[in-house]
């Protein structure tokens, strides 16, 4: 597959600031960037940064990001799935995995996270991509949001509907491990129906359980 990566950059306001969302940026620009100190999710910020600098430059990685002058405060990406995943095992060069999404605290409020995926899905691209998301209880900010497992679990599907994801069933175990967690899914407009069952073979490859 080629991957094409068209630049789009959209302008919001939050309260009486103007941000900048804009992608997929590129490794350099990232770079050039400074990055909030408190995206802290994953990694430290320093570590997490380069992080996102080695993704925007694979050549199907992108990274959308929201930036408040010259600072990175929130971001999302999208890489094939990690060679050690399930999913990986489909071979398929039409899904990627929307890997992370990180907002800092102090910017929560304005639903960025919600905006920048509804962002994301304005690049043409993603109709040719069948685009998961896997979402594991234990990486959510439960101490930092004050909400339960479950409310926290609403917030997050809500915000992956607004990209067009939805629910999905699967066998695979590590979702399996807990109800709270889920996999969620976006099929592009472009994708066909092999692909989809290509997919599915992955989706429930533990047959033998039902």
């Amino acid at each position: 597959m080629i991957h094409k990566k068209t630049y789009y950059a959209r302008e919001i306001e939050v309260d009486g600031r103007t941000l900048l969302m804009e992608g997929p940026i590129s490794g350099t620009k990232i770079h050039d960037y400074d990055f909030h100190e408190g995206l802290v999710a994953f990694r430290t910020p320093e570590e997490q940064k380069k992080a996102l600098i080695g993704i925007a430059d694979l050549p199907e990685g992108r990274i959308n990001a929201v930036i408040d002058e010259e600072t990175i405060v929130g971001y999302v990406t999208f890489v094939y799935p990690d060679p050690l995943e399930r999913w990986s095992e489909a071979n398929m060069d039409t899904l990627l995995e929307l890997g992370a999404i990180e907002i800092a605290e102090e910017y929560r409020s304005a639903k960025i996270g919600t905006r920048l995926l509804e962002f994301s899905m304005l690049d043409d691209a993603m109709e040719d991509y069948i685009i998961i998301t896997t979402e594991y209880y234990w990486h959510w900010d439960l101490k930092g949001s004050n909400l339960s497992i479950w409310d926290y679990r609403k917030v997050m599907e809500k915000m992956m509907n607004a990209g067009g994801l939805e629910w999905m069933a699967t066998d695979d175990p590590e979702i399996c491990s807990h109800p709270a967690n889920c996999l969620m899914v976006r099929i592009g407009s472009r994708i066909d129906n092999d692909a989809v069952q290509q997919f599915d073979t992955v989706r429930f490859s533990n047959r033998f359980m039902y």
